[in-house]
């Protein structure tokens, strides 16, 4: 029997998971409702995307018995009532990342998930990719020894898109893209927590981020380097330094087609989209995978994707937003 998706929300990002899902022709996944602000663009997306069911309000789609699970691709700032009104409603829910805007509500979103018995995984999409898999494959073999140290940047010119330049919106290179470099981190080091994050950054007339700059100390001699950036395009490579070589994730080390073991390269083709994508990233299909198989083997909790790896990243998030001076108003005091 095929998982049963509704989408909250007509954007982009939501224009490519249904894009990618689609492109694996598999009968595994049915995309029966697109829910949105407004009725026309929720019916130009299911006409786009032949999904039977258009509604012109998130209430709708949340009462909709014949869907199963809700991916939700709303602005940063929008998560977390997205998610109370879905989990309130029954529904398993795969959220954008980041999760929400801080660990506050991250918390908050698990502990209603776990209260209702339903599954709730952050959709960071990179680490559920082949090249990932096999990334981390050879790390296990131990190619390249011990790890102690690994580097992440990731930068696009896109610090007048009202979605990373407004505080209202969650917006900000932190939450925007430096997810990816501390989800790299995080899962190369295997979920521990820093003991120590110093971080410096800009930030724009609206009080969030342009850019940043961190350096991570983990013990037994570990540390990490990430930057992020809204108005340059960076190298946007992540590299894993061990004692006995280097694996490197190549541009865009997010959505990684390419990687280079001791040199060698390895290349991860993504799937041919159905239309033209937005971001490029077809590769948001083996997600969905994963919340298939969850849901499948009756898990409310992704072992690849786990809450408390979102909860690490999130803390991260915060202490960097706490040195550069980034406050939203949902923010609590902010400690690692």
């Amino acid at each position: 029997m095929a998982t049963k998706w509704g989408i909250y929300s007509a954007g982009k990002i939501c224009h490519d998971f249904v894009d990618s899902v689609m492109s694996m022709k598999t009968t595994d996944h049915q995309f029966v409702a697109v829910g949105a602000r407004k009725l026309t663009d929720a019916q130009a997306f299911a006409k786009l995307f032949d999904i039977p069911k258009a509604y012109g309000s998130y209430e709708e789609l949340a009462k909709d018995p014949e869907v199963q699970v809700v991916y939700i691709g709303t602005v940063n700032s929008q998560h977390l009532p997205a998610a109370k009104l879905m989990l309130e409603n029954g529904k398993h829910i795969l959220m954008e990342k980041p999760l929400t805007i801080n660990t506050k509500q991250n918390e908050e979103l698990f502990a209603l998930a776990k209260s209702k018995k339903l599954f709730a995984m952050e959709a960071l999409w990179s680490r559920f990719l082949p090249s990932y898999e096999f990334a981390f494959q050879e790390l296990a073999k131990g190619t390249i020894g011990d790890v102690l140290h690994v580097t992440a940047n990731l930068g696009f010119p896109n610090a007048d898109v009202i979605r990373v330049a407004t505080k209202e919106l969650g917006g900000g290179t932190v939450l925007d893209v430096g997810v990816y470099a501390i989800n790299i981190v995080e899962q190369v080091f295997g979920g521990e927590v820093p003991e120590k994050v110093e971080a410096v950054g800009h930030l724009n007339k609206n009080g969030v981020d342009f850019d940043f700059a961190a350096a991570l100390q983990y013990k037994n001699q570990k540390t990490a380097s990430i930057s992020c950036h809204s108005m340059l395009t960076l190298e946007n490579e992540a590299t894993i330094v061990g004692t006995k070589g280097i694996i490197k994730l190549g541009a865009n080390f997010h959505a990684c087609q390419k990687v280079y073991v001791n040199d060698k390269v390895h290349e991860f083709a993504f799937p041919e989209p159905i239309v033209p994508t937005v971001y490029g990233s077809t590769g948001l299909c083996y997600e969905a995978n994963e919340v298939r198989k969850c849901l499948k083997a009756g898990q409310l909790e992704s072992s690849v994707m786990s809450r408390e790896a979102s909860l690490t990243i999130s803390r991260i998030e915060d202490a960097i937003r706490k040195q550069i001076g980034v406050v939203y108003d949902v923010d609590p005091p902010l400690q690692l």
